[in-house]
C-alpha cells in the first residue's frame, strides 16, 4: 500500500514537472525574443526594466491570493490549471503586439499566470512529499522544467537564425505551444488536506519566525536579481547580433538544467543555508564578472557562470524555505513568491535607469547587493535548521 501511494506521488511530481518542460519551452522561445522584439518597437532601457518588473509585481498580487486559496479550498489542481491556462492564452495576444505599450499590458497578463499556477504547486509538491529530500525534489523540478527552456531557447535561435522567422511569428507559434502544458495537469493527483477557514492576515502572522527572516535576506538578494532581459541586451551590446545572444541564453539554461538537481542533493546533505550562501556568492562573482569584460569568451563564460549560480540559488530557496515551515504552505509559498515578485519592479526599474548611463553599471551595483544579502545570511543564526 505504502509503495503504491509513493509511486502515485512519484507520478503526480513527474506530470508537473512535464507541464513546467512545456510551458518552458514556451516561454523561454519567447523570453530571448522579447527584449529585442520590444526593442525594435521603440522602448527604451528604462522600459525594458519597467517591463520586466511590471510583470512581476503585478503577477505578485495573484501569489498570495492563489496561496491562501488552496489552503483554504484544500485544493491546489484548479489553480495550477487557470494558472497555465491564463498565459496561454496572454502569449497567444503577446504576438499580436505593434507598439511596445501593447507589450507591456500582456507580458504581466502572462506572468499573472505564472502566479497563480506556482505557489499551489509548491505547496502540493512540499505537503506530498518527505522534507528530508525537499531540495532533491525541488532540484528535479527545476531541471525539468529548465530542461524545457534549453529546447525552447534553441528553438528560438533556430528560427531566428536558420529559419529567419520574424520576432512575432516566433511568439505566436511558442504561444500555440504553451496549451501542451494543460495536458499532465489533468492526470495529477490533487491536495487530500482539509480546508481552512482562517483569514490570509491572520494566516501571514501565524508563519514562523524563522521563515519570515529568510523570506527578508531573499528580498534583499532579489533587489539585485533584475530581469533577464537585461543579460540579452548585455550579449547584443558584445557580440554585436540578434543570434548569439539567444544561443547564449540556451547555454545559460542548458548549465542551469545540469545542475539543479546536484545542487538540491548536496544541499540535501550539507544543509540549504549553506548552498544558497554559495549560490550568493557565485552570482556576486557573474555580476563583477558581467561589469568589467566585453569579449566573445568571457560573455560565453559569463552566460555559464549565471546559469550555475541560479541552479544553486532557486531550487534551494523554496527547499529551504519548505524546511522552515510545517503547514499552510500555500500561504507561506504564496509569501515566498509574493515577495521576490514585489521586488522585481524595483530592481528592474533600477537596472534599467543605471543602464542609461553605462551598461556595466547594473551589474556592478547589484554584485555589491548581492554581497550584502550573502553576508546577511551567513551571519544570521535564526534560520539555521
Amino acid at each position: 500500500m505504502k509503495d503504491k501511494k509513493l509511486f502515485g506521488i512519484g507520478i503526480s511530481i513527474f506530470l508537473l514537472g512535464m507541464a513546467s518542460f512545456f510551458a518552458d519551452v514556451s516561454s523561454e522561445i519567447i523570453n530571448p525574443v522579447l527584449p529585442l522584439f520590444a526593442t525594435a518597437l521603440g522602448a527604451s532601457s528604462i522600459i525594458i526594466g519597467f517591463l520586466g518588473g511590471l510583470s512581476e509585481a503585478v503577477a505578485s498580487i495573484f501569489r498570495i491570493y492563489s496561496g491562501y486559496l488552496s489552503d483554504k479550498w484544500g485544493k491546489r489542481k484548479r489553480l495550477i490549471i487557470l494558472g497555465y491556462g491564463t498565459s496561454s492564452m496572454a502569449k497567444l495576444f503577446m504576438a499580436m503586439s505593434v507598439s511596445w505599450f501593447q507589450i507591456l499590458v500582456f507580458k504581466p497578463i502572462e506572468r499573472i499566470g505564472k502566479g497563480m499556477r506556482e505557489p499551489p504547486r509548491d505547496a502540493l509538491v512540499a505537503e506530498t512529499t518527505d522534507k528530508k529530500i525537499h531540495g532533491k525534489i525541488f532540484g528535479i523540478l527545476r531541471t525539468m522544467d529548465t530542461s524545457g527552456a534549453v529546447i525552447g531557447s534553441i528553438i528560438a535561435f533556430l528560427f531566428l537564425w536558420l529559419i529567419k522567422l520574424d520576432f512575432r511569428t516566433t511568439i505566436l507559434i511558442a504561444g500555440a505551444v504553451s496549451f501542451i502544458a494543460l495536458i499532465p495537469l489533468f492526470f495529477v493527483k490533487d491536495s487530500v488536506k482539509k480546508p481552512e477557514k482562517e483569514k490570509l492576515k491572520t494566516s501571514i502572522k501565524k508563519l514562523p519566525k524563522n521563515f519570515k527572516i529568510l523570506i527578508m535576506i531573499i528580498a534583499v538578494f532579489s533587489l539585485a536579481d533584475f530581469s533577464y532581459m537585461f543579460y540579452i541586451l548585455k550579449a547584443q551590446e558584445v557580440t554585436k547580433s540578434i543570434y548569439l545572444p539567444v544561443l547564449l541564453y540556451a547555454l545559460y539554461n542548458l548549465i542551469y538544467a545540469m545542475f539543479a538537481v546536484p545542487f538540491g542533493i548536496l544541499s540535501d546533505k550539507i544543509g540549504k543555508k549553506v548552498v544558497l550562501n554559495a549560490g550568493y556568492f557565485v552570482f556576486a562573482i557573474t555580476l563583477i564578472g558581467f561589469s568589467l569584460f566585453s569579449s566573445l569568451a568571457w560573455i560565453v563564460f559569463l552566460f555559464m557562470l549565471y546559469g550555475m549560480a541560479n541552479s544553486m540559488i532557486v531550487g534551494t530557496e523554496r527547499a529551504f524555505a519548505s524546511e522552515l515551515i510545517k503547514k499552510k504552505y500555500g500561504v507561506a509559498f504564496g509569501t515566498f513568491h509574493t515577495t521576490l515578485a514585489i521586488i522585481a519592479l524595483p530592481a528592474s526599474l533600477l537596472a534599467g535607469f543605471l543602464w542609461q548611463f553605462n551598461s556595466s553599471l547594473p551589474f556592478l551595483i547589484s554584485a555589491g547587493i548581492v554581497t550584502a544579502a550573502a553576508i546577511l545570511l551567513t551571519i544570521n543564526k535564526n534560520i539555521e535548521v
